[in-house]
């Protein structure tokens, strides 16, 4: 699948740009994967995705416990979209193909 592999993705917060690395797999509809910065992983849920769609979440503990639910767009080696933080609102993140 066009989602499948490593990424390194920006996230633009109000708290400023945030890198993070994303490893994506689709097992048919379903994304599975994990996603780590500043040292801390965890896995992704409630992956899906649907073509080039993609969605996923995951909960970080730095600089504060948040989840964070991801939807975005694959395109060749890019990848982009919106990232909603809960009482924070949405921002953008964008990323490569690593």
């Amino acid at each position: 699948m066009a989602v499948d592999g490593n990424w390194n993705i920006t996230l633009s917060t109000p708290l400023g740009d945030r890198d993070a690395t994303l490893t994506l797999k689709a097992d048919g509809s379903t994304l599975i994967g994990k996603q780590a910065a500043d040292g801390n992983e965890a896995d992704i849920v409630d992956g899906t995705v649907n073509g080039n769609d993609v969605a996923w979440k995951t909960s970080i503990t730095n600089p504060m416990p948040l989840t964070l639910a991801f939807s975005g767009k694959v395109d060749g080696d890019s990848i982009s979209g919106d990232v909603s933080i809960g009482p924070m609102g949405s921002f953008p993140f964008k990323g490569t193909r690593a």
